[in-house]
């Protein structure tokens, strides 16, 4: 039996995330001050520590910026998706985030700066933000 996979927990500042990718989309914060913008959600600017912030819709568009491969499961509900990869995409807005592309061996496999392009995918009832290499 597949081990139960690590569920999050939203919170007051990170549901219309979650919310937002359960609707096929991808969303993140951006700063009324600075206009700074970020992801993963959280209450306060990064940059400039406002606490006046508000969703915005991201393009799906990005980049490639960094990966590693697992060979090793670090936590049982992986072993079975060995080897994968968590990778650092930049969107096309600016905000960062960690994730997995999906498609890591296609078109000349990952390198850095690759485009990438938003693939939502469902993990055990779980809208997750993957990449594919576009």
């Amino acid at each position: 039996m597949t081990e139960p996979f690590p569920a999050p927990e939203p919170t007051a500042v990170s549901a219309p995330y979650w919310d937002a990718l359960k609707a096929g989309h991808l969303q993140f914060q951006r700063c009324k001050k600075c206009k700074h913008a970020w992801l993963p959600p959280r209450g306060e600017c990064p940059n400039c520590l406002a606490d006046q912030w508000s969703w915005e819709r991201a393009s799906g568009q990005g980049k490639l910026v960094s990966w590693v491969v697992y060979h090793i499961a670090y936590h049982p509900a992986f072993a079975d998706k060995l080897p994968y990869n968590v990778a650092v995409v930049e969107l096309a807005e600016g905000p960062r985030l960690i994730t997995n592309i999906v498609n890591p061996t296609e078109q000349g496999g990952l390198r850095a700066d690759r485009p990438v392009e938003l693939a939502i995918q469902q993990e055990q009832g779980i809208a997750l933000a993957r990449f594919r290499l576009s």
